[in-house]
């Protein structure tokens, strides 16, 4: 597990943009991860509703614009650690799934396993909706069990993420399945 570097430090207040009667608290958190790395967290929160955001900020890792490849063959390669920023553009190209960025798109801090459970979360609920005569209902269940067996360790995938701003990284278990190519301002 992290280890807290500090507690948390209240750093700012402004109204609540929710409920506009109570206070948003801006709470700051450095925490020491194992590998060495340092996330700053950002913490929102209303002493009024139910209003809160937690924001994590890596403060040690390269922030170069780029696109990020990871191959993940085998189940050690499922704990290699993903940091998405919201300019990041997060991709399983063999199962055509894609997270785009945009203005309501959050940081995340995970693994290759946490990514996995996201997007089974995603195809589930939209396989919910879907009703029994789409056409579209057995390639959506492909995926569904395909993302199952990835999370076993049992289908070979890439993650891809391009993050033209440079604010997104993998950081691999075995950096033989990696590859980072640095974006420039007018494209690669």
């Amino acid at each position: 597990m992290s280890k807290k570097r500090k507690l948390g430090e209240k750093i700012h207040s402004f109204k609540c943009p929710s409920c506009e009667k109570g206070t948003i608290d801006l709470i700051k958190t450095v925490y020491d991860l194992q590998d060495g790395d340092k996330m700053l967290i950002l913490k929102f929160e209303c002493n009024n509703c139910t209003f809160h955001q937690n924001d994590i900020i890596p403060l040690t890792t390269r922030m170069d614009p780029g696109i990020m490849v990871l191959k993940v063959e085998e189940e050690k390669d499922l704990r290699s650690k993903i940091y998405r920023s919201p300019a990041g553009k997060l991709e399983i190209p063999e199962l055509e799934l894609i997270v785009e960025p945009g203005p309501r798109a959050d940081f995340f801090y995970t693994n290759i396993e946490g990514i996995l459970l996201r997007f089974e979360s995603a195809v589930s609920i939209y396989l919910n909706n879907l009703r029994k005569e789409e056409p579209e209902l057995t390639e959506i269940e492909d995926i569904r069990h395909k993302l199952a067996l990835a999370r076993d360790g049992k289908f070979k995938f890439t993650l891809k993420i391009t993050d033209p701003q440079g604010g997104s990284y993998i950081l691999p278990v075995d950096e033989s399945k990696y590859s980072f190519t640095k974006l420039e301002e007018d494209g690669i």
